[in-house]
């Protein structure tokens, strides 16, 4: 059987690591790159456009994030694999990504080797990651706490969790008492308690942060 071939968009809001990645992944072999975006929406609408095998996921960029991006790209066309490829190294990175639909997560002090297994392992269907966050993710889940810590927030209880993700979809306390058959007075002290446990001065604040961490999304 023949190798996969993959066919990469990459996503970053740093015109010079595009240029120099671009560089690289066009020097791998069987590897082909055919488009860049600058942020999650232009990333959106290049792989609705282009129909690449994966696309190469920055996390931290303006306006629509990489979070939000992989969980749009992977619900609509789940046959494109995300790599997520960061700075970011933490815990709540590495999950956020995973819970958003990332089937791989690479730092980007990865050389030239790392991201060509993880090319072709993810066009092979095989979730990649990293060698420092391998051996974190199979540490993590080798804990008896696993299941827990891998939630986001942990200092939130399962109701404040809830209501963090709904408020993180745009409802108002009118739209969540609704939905969870509650008032709206206990809504209104919940959501006081998620602010002061995420130290958020704001909802919007708060909403930010939810996001980062995936909650909200698609």
């Amino acid at each position: 059987m023949s190798q996969p071939q993959p066919v990469t968009v990459l996503v970053d809001d740093h015109p010079i690591f595009r240029a120099g990645m671009t560089t690289v992944l066009s020097d791998l072999p069987g590897v082909t790159v055919i488009g860049e975006a600058s942020d999650g929406a232009q990333a959106i609408a290049a792989t609705a456009r282009l129909l690449p095998h994966i696309v190469l996921m920055d996390l931290r960029m303006p306006g629509v994030g990489g979070l939000e991006a992989t969980a749009r790209i992977t619900s609509v066309h789940p046959e494109v694999a995300v790599i997520v490829l960061t700075m970011d190294e933490d815990d709540a990175s590495v999950f956020a990504a995973l819970r958003a639909g990332a089937c791989g997560y690479l730092l980007k002090e990865a050389d030239g080797a790392d991201v060509h297994r993880a090319l072709l392992g993810a066009a092979r269907g095989e979730a990649v990651f990293g060698p420092r966050i391998a051996q974190r993710v199979l540490a993590h889940f080798a804990s008896p706490h696993a299941a827990q810590d891998a939630l986001p927030f942990p200092q939130l209880t399962d109701r404040e969790r809830q209501i963090l993700d709904l408020l993180s979809r745009g409802l108002d306390n009118t739209s969540i008492a609704r939905h969870l058959s509650l008032s709206e007075k206990t809504i209104r002290n919940r959501v006081s308690d998620v602010l002061a446990k995420l130290r958020a001065r704001t909802r919007a604040e708060a909403v930010a942060l939810a996001r980062d961490a995936g909650l909200g999304l698609p």
